[in-house]
């Protein structure tokens, strides 16, 4: 089905959050946890973008210049301009420097012919931006202690052929959160690695107070290993991801996989908003496209060690099996290496987001099945779109949901979803206590919710989320009698009364049974309306040029 809101979805805009920069913890203090049945908390604190730099440049660059030489030698409130095209080769380190005021280092286009800031970046850009580049290591460290360093509209690049494992390193196996690098923003930046060799990872992500905006970073790839856009593990928070292009075989964005060297470090207060993940079509063996290199795809998002997440207003698309079984987002506490037992996905909301064209959708897992980890706990995911799920195309299991060991408290509420195989699979043990299940609209298929080794509806919930609640959803195509009083079984889609579906409009028209039948008052199925806001604040965008 093609999304009436399809055409939009790529308009994503930052807007800058402007909540008090508290300091947080690591960890919330022992006794401290919410009690069963609260709702995820969201953000402490997050970070805020520095005020545009003055428009006088204090140096500028050509080529030839020492960039690093002017790094060192720049002082709290300098303006480093590079010429646009100019091309700075090295590997290049970010020290640190007395003071709070931020060290611009930026294209020396102005803004009203290169980007304003809440506009993303394409790779028709670049020849506005000048080029930081190295044939080996990373482009770009941050020293232990470095800080307010800001990037706007800069290329970072490996040399041409060249395979690096990290484009930009933000911190490197500190011991001490207050060593973390801190305080860094890219901004309008075109991140990528080599089209042909590929690389591991854009930005390694172990930093405090780091915000990755209206950027652009494609062509993280790597045959047989894991490879990401950005990723951190040894980074505190608040992040802040926003109005990107992120490109990844791997994942495109995970936080753990691997563990801290910071005992007790969970990321936290971290803020994914109205981006776009998306894997290239010629990734994809058997697609008429592919180019012929079978990088190792997994996943678009992933959480195995992340505490306080809003994840809002973001499109995930086209993701298959490959080296994992296709599962588009992971909520999956990670112990990794077996040295982390404090590694937990706590407190995530997932909310007005589109997943689309993938194996399958989200999977939660209660407690890591290889190492000790702490608890999956207080999981929303709401308001969301999920269409084109499974289906011959994508293979995969075409589940929307998979809830594995003892998740506590996920609740699913005021989904669309259109999937080819079961709504929910249970597996594992323990139980998983306060599964909410509410207002969704989506078809039952085969399985609709269904536990391993036993039957579909009431005694999967008897057996996998004793006390659950599950109500006001329609199950398209659904036996009544297997589930509990208070849900809806149309026999066919069309019975549902969407303004449009052969056109992807999955509003409800006024006459339909299910207008204002929600728990709330409201329509059963995603607040369309909501969905199409979050994505398209600000200025629109179009679709970057990228063969699909």
């Amino acid at each position: 089905m093609q999304s009436s809101i399809c055409a939009l979805v790529l308009m994503l805009t930052l807007s800058a959050c402007q909540r008090p920069q508290a300091m947080h913890s690591v960890l919330p203090a022992p006794g401290q946890d919410d009690p069963p049945g609260s709702a995820p908390e969201l953000p402490r604190v997050t970070m805020e973008l520095p005020p545009d730099s003055a428009t006088q440049l204090v140096r500028v660059l050509n080529v030839g210049d020492d960039l690093q030489g002017a790094i060192n030698s720049a002082k709290p409130g300098d303006v480093i301009a590079l010429a646009p095209g100019a091309v700075f080769t090295g590997s290049f380190t970010l020290p640190p420097k007395s003071g709070d005021q931020w060290i611009t280092i930026r294209t020396a286009a102005p803004d009203n012919t290169f980007a304003l800031r809440g506009t993303r970046v394409d790779p028709s850009k670049a020849r506005l931006m000048p080029v930081i580049q190295s044939a080996s290591g990373s482009i770009l460290t941050a020293d232990a202690g470095a800080h307010h360093y800001r990037f706007v509209g800069i290329q970072i690049r490996p040399n041409p052929g060249a395979f690096l494992y990290n484009a930009i390193a933000l911190g490197e196996d500190e011991t001490n959160v207050e060593d973390l690098p801190h305080h860094i923003v890219f901004e309008r930046c075109y991140i990528h690695g080599d089209p042909q060799a590929g690389g591991r990872r854009g930005i390694a992500l172990n930093s405090r107070y780091t915000a990755i905006v209206d950027s652009y970073l494609s062509d993280f790839k790597e045959e047989g290993a894991d490879s990401q856009a950005i990723a951190g593990w040894n980074g505190l928070g608040p992040f802040k991801i926003s109005n990107n292009y992120l490109e990844a075989a791997g994942e495109n964005v995970m936080f753990g996989g691997a563990d801290p060297t910071i005992t007790n470090l969970v990321p936290a207060d971290i803020e994914i908003t109205r981006n776009l993940f998306s894997k290239p079509m010629t990734w994809k063996i058997g697609e008429p496209s592919y180019a012929g290199k079978p990088w190792a795809v997994k996943n678009l998002f992933e959480l195995k060690n992340a505490h306080r997440i809003l994840i809002e207003g973001n499109l995930f698309e086209y993701n298959w099996p490959h080296a994992q079984n296709g599962f588009a987002i992971l909520f999956t506490p990670r112990d990794q290496s077996g040295s982390a037992p404090w590694s937990m996905v706590q407190d995530v909301t997932f909310t007005h987001n589109i997943v689309r064209h993938v194996a399958s959708g989200v999977n939660i897992l209660g407690t890591d099945d290889g190492y000790p980890s702490d608890r999956a706990k207080r999981i929303l995911i709401k308001d969301n779109l999920f269409e084109d799920v499974g289906g011959p195309r994508w293979g995969g299991a075409g589940r929307l949901f998979q809830i594995l060991s003892g998740a506590v408290d996920v609740v699913i509420d005021h989904n669309t979803g259109f999937q080819t195989d079961a709504v929910v699979m249970a597996d594992g043990t323990p139980p998983a206590p306060g599964f909410v299940y509410k207002n969704n609209i989506t078809p039952h298929g085969t399985y609709g919710i269904i536990g391993s080794g036993v039957g579909v509806g009431n005694v999967t919930l008897k057996q996998y989320f004793p006390g659950a609640l599950v109500l006001r959803n329609v199950l398209v195509g659904g036996d009544a009698s297997l589930y509990p009083a208070g849900n809806f079984f149309p026999p066919s889609l069309a019975d549902v009364g969407f303004v449009d579906l052969p056109g992807g409009n999955y509003r409800l028209k006024p006459d339909s049974a299910y207008k204002n039948g929600g728990t709330d008052g409201k329509d059963l199925g995603a607040d369309i309306d909501a969905i199409q806001t979050a994505l398209t604040r600000g200025l629109p965008r179009q679709r970057p040029s990228r063969s699909r």
